[in-house]
């Protein structure tokens, strides 16, 4: 049976590092989620730890969904599970198609307290105060980049040739780039990348070697009873270096009918994703086009809501509306087609998507972007950035986004 026991925090200053070191000690497979206590419609993920030592794919936790608390991390490259689709691209790290498992223990963080759920909570959380040690820094390391400023340049051509031809109307295409360091530290570089980026569904996850480091600002599903909510986002514009000029880029992202061509395909896309799963009738945009602020950027976000069908498993959600359409384009199959095509690695974990799912079936994920994948015993890792290109899509204007979205990962690595 588990027993809940809560503890102040008051006396360790730098609780949160000396937590996820005893989790990362302890469990082969650990999700760390956090919200930074930021505004965001239908809020972002809560502040809890959770723990296990078995895992599972996506096919076994579907059999435990509504009956047990999971969670798990789907790979870009599911979709081939979804579709008749390959990825041919080199993997840059061995991440898998899915991995889930059931909590041994949970832990729930207050502003002044932890509150431990286990079978030994009291005795876990004595164990975990003893444990406390000092964070440790990062060193520098060398970001490599996979695509050349001229090669984006020539991609972009050619996808646009694309469209052109009514293959797609519009794709994410997107750069990766690799670091490698024996000594780097995942947890550390969570903490360096949370002060320089903190999000919504921020989130540090464990898969034996492989860790996942988020800082992702986008929300991919989230059910709460027979409500499911999708919350695509297209359209990034920088912050401002003081609030008139916030103001102004705010508004000019606001108002841009390219920006909001992409975000109004990406929702006719999830709309039609979720009628798949939902109630006839019952889809419907509670939001159109809303402009959120974070750290370094202006998102522009809209959202979908519908009804779910009663008796929906999770892998009929998932092969319903796998891949997001914010990180695929429309038409969404070959779009993942030109994808591989036109891209130079294997996406793996990043723009899958990561989550919690309660026993009662009610669930909150992501979807990885802004994150950096690590295998710790390689002391390889590697991120990746994209935007959506359209016809009269900018070359050199969505290379300039595309470094805006890996400024803040760029210089946790590069200690800037």
């Amino acid at each position: 049976m588990t027993e809940k026991y809560e503890f102040l925090i008051s006396d360790f200053p730098d609780w949160k590092s000396h937590l996820l070191q005893w989790f990362d000690l302890r469990y082969a497979y650990f999700s760390f989620f956090q919200n930074h206590d930021i505004s965001y419609p239908h809020g972002g993920f809560p502040n809890l730890i959770l723990a296990g030592n078995r895992k599972m794919d996506l096919e076994e936790a579907n059999q435990y969904y509504g009956k047990n608390e999971l969670v798990g991390i789907v790979s870009y490259d599911y979709k081939n599970k979804v579709e008749k689709l390959s990825s041919n691209n080199p993997m840059l790290l061995p991440c898998p198609e899915s991995v889930f498992f059931i909590p041994d223990i949970k832990i729930a963080l207050g502003n002044e307290s932890i509150t431990v759920f286990h079978i030994e909570a009291k005795k876990t959380a004595a164990e975990i105060m003893e444990s406390f040690h000092i964070h440790q820094p990062n060193s520098k390391v060398k970001v490599n980049p996979l695509t050349s400023r001229s090669d984006y340049f020539s991609a972009i051509k050619d996808i646009q040739n694309h469209i052109e031809e009514g293959d797609m109307y519009e794709l994410n295409y997107c750069m990766g780039f690799t670091f490698e360091d024996q000594n780097w530290n995942p947890i550390s570089g969570f903490w360096d990348l949370m002060a320089k980026s903190p999000m919504p569904f921020s989130s540090l996850f464990k898969a034996d070697d492989l860790y996942l480091i988020g800082a992702s600002p986008e929300r991919f599903l989230k059910k709460e009873g027979n409500q499911v909510i999708a919350q695509p986002i297209k359209g990034t514009i920088k912050r401002g270096e003081d609030e008139v000029e916030d103001a102004i880029l705010k508004n000019r992202l606001q108002y841009s009918e390219k920006e909001r061509a992409e975000n109004l395909m990406i929702v006719d896309l999830m709309r039609n994703d979720l009628s798949k799963i939902s109630e006839i009738g019952s889809v419907d945009v509670e939001e159109l086009f809303g402009v959120y602020p974070f750290a370094k950027v202006h998102q522009m976000i809209s959202t979908v809501r519908s009804t779910i069908k009663n008796d929906i498993g999770l892998m009929e959600i998932f092969h319903a509306t796998f891949p997001m359409g914010s990180m695929t384009g429309a038409p969404k199959i070959k779009c993942m087609e030109l994808i591989d095509k036109y891209e130079n690695f294997r996406r793996g974990w990043f723009s899958g998507t990561l989550g919690h799912i309660q026993a009662n079936g009610d669930f909150d994920f992501n979807v990885i972007i802004r994150s950096i994948i690590f295998d710790k015993k390689e002391g390889k890792g590697y991120f990746a950035v994209g935007s959506a290109i359209t016809f009269d899509a900018d070359a050199a204007y969505e290379y300039e986004e595309c470094m805006l979205k890996a400024s803040a990962i760029m210089e946790v690595l590069e200690g800037k």
